[in-house]
């Protein structure tokens, strides 16, 4: 089993972190559907936004179930050193150091998946971090910053050195964005390079391939991102799988209507109604993706403002489903 500092996940299953998703209100249903841990979206490291709504939404730390893994940006040691020590102050558990996401607003400010290119700075920010903390500090990272210049095996060892607990690498560069297809040589690569947890990421899209990912790259666990937008119970599916070797059937109609309701009642309750409405659309548009093929119901769900009247325009949705 996977051990982070003095926390032992109950599995290998783990929820990556995705800015405008992996929220309080998500992360609390893939943990109920089995995630072992849910990390938390990223929090800039800059104090000057901490006050701003964004910020204050993603900082309840304390109201989460479970091992709460607060994930944080930036590229300047000292200030990371802070946020750290900041989250900790208000509840985070684990400290997770963002050096994977590819996005250009986070990389222009040479914060995420930019970092690979500088190994020295890499160095200066997981030890200020490492040292500023007493929680486990863990690290995300792609494979390098473009397919020539795959350094992710020398970042791993610089993590080991400096104290990270656990490393999660996505299969991609940051050049390759989420296009084609995540490699997983430099995966394994890395798990028989360090003796920390390595933990896979990247195209995990069901059980089999969950399966097959850890059997090929030795990984000690999987993270799964993307695939379970719309679909939090993929992690019961790829849970009991690895555990057993069966499949789950599904959930039916009438379980992925409480979950959506669920879901969509709390986007209401964290954010307030109108922002909490519009931030449902598109957690309702990945759920609904292959009941409502054509998209007729989305489109008209999307115009919708009023939380209640979402609430109701769903019970319709799935009265007519059901009656067919």
């Amino acid at each position: 089993m996977v051990r982070i500092g003095p926390y032992q996940l109950a599995n290998k299953v783990i929820c990556a972190p995705m800015a405008g998703v992996t929220d309080h209100t998500f992360r609390e249903l893939c943990r109920r559907f089995g995630a072992a841990l849910a990390v938390s979206e990223m929090l800039s490291s800059n104090p000057l936004v901490w006050q701003s709504e964004k910020s204050q939404n993603r900082m309840g730390h304390r109201q989460e179930s479970g091992i709460r893994s607060v994930q944080i940006a930036g590229a300047d040691p000292q200030q990371m050193a802070e946020a750290a020590q900041y989250n900790v102050d208000i509840g985070a558990d684990i400290i997770d150091i963002n050096m994977g996401c590819p996005a250009k607003k986070v990389n222009k400010k040479l914060a995420g998946s930019a970092l690979l290119q500088y190994p020295e700075l890499v160095e200066q920010i997981v030890r200020a971090v490492v040292d500023a903390v007493k929680v486990p500090v863990t690290l995300k990272i792609r494979t390098g910053w473009d397919p020539e210049h795959r350094n992710g095996i020398q970042i791993a060892r610089i993590a080991e050195d400096n104290g990270i607990q656990a490393l999660a690498v996505h299969g991609r560069t940051r050049a390759c964005m989420y296009k084609g297809e995540a490699e997983y040589d430099t995966i394994r690569a890395i798990k028989r390079s360090v003796s920390i947890p390595v933990i896979a990421n990247g195209d995990i899209t069901g059980p089999e391939k969950a399966r097959y990912v850890l059997d090929y790259t030795g990984a000690d666990a999987i993270m799964i991102g993307r695939a379970a937008q719309g679909r939090p119970w993929i992690f019961r599916e790829v849970v009991h799988y690895l555990a057993t070797g069966d499949k789950l059937a599904p959930p039916g109609i009438a379980e992925v209507r409480q979950i959506m309701q669920e879901h969509v009642q709390g986007l209401h309750q964290l954010y307030g109604e109108h922002a909490g409405s519009r931030i449902a659309r598109k957690h309702v548009g990945w759920y609904l993706a292959e009941h409502d093929t054509l998209g007729d119901f989305r489109s008209e769900f999307n115009g919708i403002e009023c939380a209640k009247q979402q609430l109701d325009a769903l019970n319709n949705y799935f009265h007519q489903l059901a009656a067919t």
